[in-house]
């Protein structure tokens, strides 16, 4: 058995979803307006302890983390799902440093313990904030001429 006490890894957490651009339209409704909704947040990377693991040697062969991100939004004020945490699990008495080597970012000292390592990213909103404008509509009167063309309805053209 390989026991590796000393390891070196590259995790980033998920990327927000991407925002919807959508505009009501509906029959009887004049002014619909914008209504998108925002993308879902991304995952985080999340070391959880446990104390049946006793070596990093799962991350000898992968080293680089990613969490999953965040779905779309759609029309109709619909955000869309967020992204899964992705957890690690390290043995208990880990300690997580950062690049420089000397910053420590998490000490696993008991089994359960959990630490974010990377927060997650957040949502896009793609809606945007103005307000509709009432554009003006004149009304066209229709010759009698044309509408005897078509016809008035009556039976008798």
């Amino acid at each position: 058995m390989k026991f590796l006490d000393q390891c070196k890894i590259y995790v980033k957490s998920g990327d927000g979803g991407r925002g919807s651009m959508s505009f009501r339209r509906e029959k009887f409704i004049e002014f619909g307006g914008p209504d998108g909704g925002d993308g879902g947040k991304g995952g985080a990377i999340v070391l959880v302890a446990q104390d049946n693991l006793n070596t990093l040697i799962d991350y000898r062969y992968q080293q680089h983390f990613r969490a999953p991100n965040g779905r779309g939004g759609a029309g109709r004020n619909r955000t869309g799902a967020g992204g899964d945490d992705l957890v690690l699990r390290v043995p208990v008495g880990t300690q997580i440093l950062g690049e420089d080597g000397e910053t420590l970012i998490a000490d696993f000292t008991r089994k359960g313990q959990r630490a974010c390592c990377c927060a997650a990213a957040m949502a896009v909103s793609a809606t945007p904030i103005t307000k509709a404008r009432p554009t003006r509509r004149r009304a066209v009167p229709i010759s009698a001429g044309r509408a005897r063309r078509r016809g008035c309805g009556c039976g008798s053209s």
